[in-house]
């Protein structure tokens, strides 16, 4: 196996990772729990 081959596989297992994990993060989404950012008013982010 040549550096080529290793460098594309890497990259290819990268980015599976990062599919993988966006799959989960929406999977497991609970918006119940998580309050909107358009509900944070101005206030709150000056205190």
């Amino acid at each position: 196996m040549n550096n080529q081959t290793k460098t594309l596989l890497l990259i290819a297992a990268f980015i599976a990772a990062m599919i993988g994990s966006f799959i989960w993060f929406v999977a497991t989404w609970d918006p119940s729990k998580e309050e909107p950012v358009s509900a944070i008013s101005y206030e709150e982010t000056l205190a």
